[in-house]
């Protein structure tokens, strides 16, 4: 059963990548994310009200939030700031960057969470591993290499980084996830850690408001203004920001529901979790005619390629 939950959460991830993509052209960034998760915590936020009224009723359902410690409280809140951060960067490289390009590099997180799992875990990988490793890694050059035809290169294009640092700190996320599932209820840590994503992201909107107030004000005194990469895109609301967080919820809550399971192997879960880019290629293709298709597909197979030969050694 969980491995038909981790393929539902694959096709929610997939379009979950096209709702973001929709939702952020020509609006602002933080203005997009901010409201996609204080919309995820409202969907949340009846399943932990319920349970605290009712936890005789909602503990016999898959939708039972448990109290956790402070120490537990503040274990999720290190995971919200982690996820977080790699959202934005996430978000601003979508946005800037084609989503045929964005996706498939983001599939490549297993890889990047197996090496850390070598290198903080002392894991030791066999053949099949290394040659997933080595198969995601030439893909990963592979979709630079194609970038660049595009006028997109590590040197003269920051989202391009971004995207890197979106992808890394999605592999640590998915180290800690490995490590919070031993101890903590999967309902609490969904429930919890997008409620303190809303309460971080407004601070940071109410900060960027801040501070665009204040530059205004040393731009009219002739001086150097804090923020000079102020975004010309205005905050507007689109229906596809209300389905960001649908399909993110949906697909967080069987990603975890997957991983509750004592036979669930994380390194399928993940794997097959990422094949959810292929959706959001197909969309990138067929309707935003993203170019070079062809040698993006063949980048994608070899990163798709390499997560198969992550989970055979597994296996």
């Amino acid at each position: 059963m969980w491995i038909l939950y981790a393929i539902c959460s694959a096709f929610c991830l997939g379009f979950y990548d096209i709702a973001k993509k929709r939702a952020l052209e020509g609006n602002a960034v933080l203005y997009v994310l901010t409201c996609s998760v204080i919309i995820s915590s409202l969907l949340l936020l009846p399943m932990a009200v319920a349970s605290y009224l009712w936890p005789e009723t909602l503990m016999k359902t898959m939708f039972f939030v448990p109290q956790v410690s402070f120490h537990d409280h503040l274990l999720i809140l290190l995971k919200a700031v982690i996820v977080l951060l790699s959202w934005i960067f996430a978000y601003y490289s979508m946005k800037h960057l084609p989503i045929t390009l964005v996706t498939p590099i983001n599939a490549t997180r297993p890889m990047w969470t197996l090496l850390g799992a070598v290198l903080i875990f002392g894991e030791v990988l066999n053949g099949w591993q290394w040659a997933g490793v080595i198969m995601a890694l030439l893909s990963f050059y592979a979709f630079s290499l194609v970038g660049k035809t595009e006028g997109i290169s590590w040197t003269n294009n920051p989202w391009l980084l971004a995207l890197l640092a979106a992808t890394l700190l999605g592999a640590c996320s998915g180290l800690y996830d490995k490590y919070l599932m031993r101890s903590l209820d999967r309902n609490a840590v969904q429930v919890y850690y997008t409620c303190y994503q809303a309460v971080l992201m407004l601070l940071l909107l109410g900060i960027q408001h801040l501070l665009y107030r204040i530059d205004a004000r040393r731009e009219e005194a002739g001086k150097r203004p804090f923020l000079p990469l102020h975004s010309t895109a205005k905050p507007r609301w689109k229906g596809a920001i209300l389905m960001i967080s649908v399909f993110l919820v949906l697909s967080d809550f069987v990603y975890l529901l997957a991983l509750s399971y004592p036979d669930s192997l994380i390194s399928v879960v993940s794997t097959v979790r990422r094949g959810g880019c292929i959706i959001a290629f197909v969309y990138g293709a067929i309707v935003l005619h993203d170019k070079n298709i062809r040698r993006k597909a063949i980048c994608l197979v070899g990163v798709l390629l390499g997560m198969i030969f992550l989970l055979l050694g597994t296996l």
